[in-house]
């Protein structure tokens, strides 16, 4: 059986992350491993929008850095309403950074931010656009 990438996120404060994006963003928990030594959430898997992410709190020695350290991390979602998904966030303590708006190569998208570091950049497909009509939508784009 084979299955695509599944995204591992690392946050500062899992235990708050997972109970945000099962709030915010519809998320649900299936199980977490938490460290017996001092009780970080080294592995969680959580499912969204019928698919499936890791997360776990910060190891830097074992290379698990949060965004905070990086300066930030883009996350890209396909969500089936972005309209309703980003009203539901932003109720439940998401940040918008860009307002949801359809865009050239037949997607409508939006930005917002969680409290963990993440932008979190989500789209639903609006309308079929083959990749030469995308390319001469950008270029008029461009040409203003």
């Amino acid at each position: 059986m084979s299955q695509g990438p599944i995204p591992f996120m690392t946050v500062k404060g899992a235990a708050e992350a997972i109970n945000f994006y099962v709030a915010a963003f519809g998320a649900v928990e299936v199980f977490r491993l938490t460290d017996p030594g001092d009780g970080r959430i080294g592995h969680a898997e959580l499912t969204l929008c019928g698919g499936r992410f890791y997360l776990c709190d910060e190891y830097p020695g074992f290379g698990a850095i949060s965004p905070d350290r990086l300066g930030g991390s883009p996350v890209k979602l396909e969500v089936a309403d972005v309209d309703a998904f980003v009203a539901h966030a932003l109720a439940n303590g998401a940040t918008q950074l860009r307002a949801a708006r359809d865009e050239f190569y037949g997607q409508r998208t939006a930005l917002m931010g969680c409290p963990f570091g993440y932008g979190w950049f989500v789209a639903t497909k609006v309308e079929d656009v083959t990749p030469a009509e995308m390319q001469a939508r950008w270029n008029r784009m461009a040409a203003g």
